[in-house]
């Protein structure tokens, strides 16, 4: 994920934006007496999809097997796990009970991208002193790059600022994340963490040095500060226009090939609570593509993909490059300069979603560009890592505590 600190519109922050939704301030940090119907049915949602077996996103319901093989990558995690154990000490015993998750756990699967009093576990941001955050923050940049953790960072103050557009400090904040540990941080033991709050989830799996990074959830509205803390903060200014310019770069019979609708969804199809969507291959296939047009393709598929550490993002990218020919890129929306749009990039091992959306701080019904949600998933089953694990339970007995693979004796 990009950020940048340029204005899209010359040197001055002039933007028009909605009028701003006015509603009663609430105590800081203080879940509503009850849910909105719109909550409620979200929550309703999540909870069925939690009784549902986890199979991951396909293209026609059947996974395809044989995608992610566990192997050795020969890319250190030791930074990550280092990271992790010296956040977990920083945590009294009450603390470190409220971090910490069974590796199969459904929390996995229980983020959100709505208001910070939804389906929350784990520890909150808001609720550490300094040097724990400081901690907490230092295990999620330990998985991302330096542009992608200066994106989920970006994300956060945007957070605070929607909290001084609309004086609602039970619903905004920068500090507003938890983050919650799942199984022990090892060197060869499947574990992994969640960073999860308004417009930013994160989803970290390891099993030796192989790391999963997804689902990954990133988004912000405003997607520029014009003013307060945080003056200057900008987000997705990549995302927004390495696929623009794929969209232009088409001819207009290629075009025709890459839309597949008329309206926006209002929400990218991959996010919260659809771990099991199907969602058949669409739009024009990276071989109906010029030279020069899949080169921007491979251009748009790394903007996402090198929010990832150094190392691993190579390794996820040449995952991605290996299904080329299966890539499909489609379209909804205009082209131009001003008008709100979705893509989506979609092969076996990768989906990529990128969606212009309604106003929620703002009074804006229909999406502009002032509201943007991203999502990047790993379909066939191995978002969470969870076909990585199933492989390696199938390979490892874990059922006694004093089995040679718990013993690390193999």
């Amino acid at each position: 994920m990009n950020s940048d600190h340029a204005h899209p519109h010359g040197h001055g922050f002039s933007r028009q934006h909605p009028p701003l939704r006015r509603r009663l301030p609430m105590p800081a940090y203080e879940p509503p007496a009850k849910y909105s119907e719109f909550l409620q049915r979200m929550l309703a949602r999540g909870r069925q999809s939690l009784r549902e077996e986890f199979r991951g996103i396909t293209a026609d319901g059947l996974v395809r097997p044989g995608l992610f093989p566990v192997r050795k990558t020969g890319v250190s995690l030791a930074p990550t796990v280092r990271a992790a154990r010296d956040f977990l000490a920083t945590l009294d015993a009450q603390q470190r009970r409220q971090v910490s998750f069974d590796i199969d756990s459904d929390a996995w699967r229980s983020w959100c991208n709505v208001h910070p009093f939804l389906m929350r576990h784990g520890l909150s941001l808001h609720e550490l002193v300094p040097a724990q955050r400081e901690a907490a923050l230092a295990l999620v940049s330990s998985a991302l790059s330096g542009s992608g953790f200066e994106t989920a960072r970006n994300v956060m103050k945007l957070n605070e600022h929607a909290r001084e557009l609309t004086g609602l400090a039970a619903e905004y904040s920068e500090w507003y994340y938890w983050l919650s540990v799942f199984g022990t941080p090892s060197a060869t033991e499947p574990w992994g963490w969640q960073f999860d709050g308004h417009h930013l989830i994160i989803n970290c799996f390891m099993l030796g040095d192989q790391l999963v990074l997804t689902p990954l959830f990133m988004g912000s509205e405003p997607v520029l500060a014009e003013s307060g803390k945080y003056a200057g903060t900008h987000v997705f200014r990549l995302e927004e226009s390495v696929g623009l310019a794929m969209m232009r770069g088409l001819s207009a019979e290629q075009q025709a090939q890459a839309i597949i609708d008329t309206r926006l969804p209002g929400e990218v199809l991959a996010a919260a609570y659809n771990d099991n969507l199907r969602m058949p291959y669409e739009g024009i296939r990276y071989d109906d593509l010029t030279g020069a047009q899949q080169a921007v393709l491979r251009d748009l598929i790394g903007v996402y993909l090198n929010c990832i550490r150094p190392g691993h993002a190579e390794i996820r990218i040449e995952e991605a490059f290996d299904h080329l020919r299966e890539t499909r890129f489609s379209w909804i929306g205009a082209s131009d300069d001003h008008n709100p749009f979705y893509y989506r990039i979609h092969s076996p091992v990768v989906l990529i979603e990128f969606d212009h959306q309604p106003g929620i701080v703002y009074a804006n019904n229909e999406p502009t560009r002032d509201h943007i949600h991203t999502v990047v998933r790993t379909p066939n089953g191995n978002d969470y890592g969870k076909d990585l694990l199933r492989q390696h339970y199938a390979r490892h007995d874990h059922s006694h505590p004093r089995s040679v693979h718990r013993l690390g004796k193999e």
